[in-house]
């Protein structure tokens, strides 16, 4: 029978709680506004890197660089400016994935203040404590003193960090396997290039599993894995 003679009621459309299922892409970018408010910082600089003449461009990379001579002078500005270069504008695809895969999880998980602790803390810990080992072997004279001018640019340490913490997010057996591949991935860099950055790689993902405390919900606020028993939509 027809709804005008009141046995079938017209179906009324109401909007999903937290989402908007027909705008998909709008809503995952507004669960997660500091990863892609991010992403978007790092796809302006990387376009300024790009239309930027010859030169130009190796001198904003070293001015924004958390190395040890901008360390020493602009604190500030070195540890916050290197959170938003990439030294190849080609790697910007790249790390738009990992900030979908990795940041956007975690910050829809923990919500966008205790990412930002995970990420900011990870990012300025492995800088400082890289760049005082490369102060350390250049005063051993281990290495050259121009260590101390080297670009060092990237978002690279707060991904691993989210890479850390999202072991938490995934339930067993599943959790053990990521964990496994995490390791993996950052310590065979690190034992075979013995390299600064690979010391950061890994003092991040450290930090990001020791944030377990912060992953912990209240009472009523299950964890929701992320494969399996999850709710539709849930990441």
């Amino acid at each position: 029978m027809g709804d005008r003679h009141g046995f079938v009621p017209r179906e009324t459309s109401l909007p999903a709680p937290g989402g908007e299922p027909s705008r998909p892409i709008r809503s995952w970018v507004r669960s997660s506004p500091g990863t892609h408010l991010w992403l978007g910082v790092i796809a302006l600089t990387s376009l300024i890197i790009a239309v930027s003449p010859e030169g130009l461009d190796h001198y904003l990379l070293h001015r924004n660089s958390s190395n040890l001579h901008e360390l020493s002078r602009h604190p500030v500005r070195a540890l916050v400016g290197s959170a938003f270069w990439i030294e190849n504008p080609a790697s910007l695809l790249l790390y738009a994935v990992l900030f979908e895969v990795f940041h956007a999880p975690v910050e829809r998980w923990l919500g966008t203040l205790k990412w930002l602790v995970v990420v900011g803390t990870a990012h300025v810990a492995a800088t400082l404590i890289s760049q005082h080992l490369v102060l350390e072997a250049i005063r051993d004279h281990d290495v050259p003193r121009s260590m101390a001018h080297v670009v060092d640019i990237g978002v690279s340490y707060g991904l691993a960090a989210s890479v850390g913490i999202l072991t938490y997010r995934l339930p067993r057996p599943w959790r053990w396997v990521y964990l496994t591949g995490a390791v993996a991935f950052f310590a065979v860099p690190l034992v075979a290039g013995r390299t600064y950055t690979d010391l950061g790689h890994a003092i991040s993902l450290v930090i990001g599993l020791a944030f377990r405390p912060l992953t912990r919900q209240g009472p009523g606020h299950g964890e929701k894995p992320l494969v399996g028993g999850g709710a539709p939509g849930a990441h």
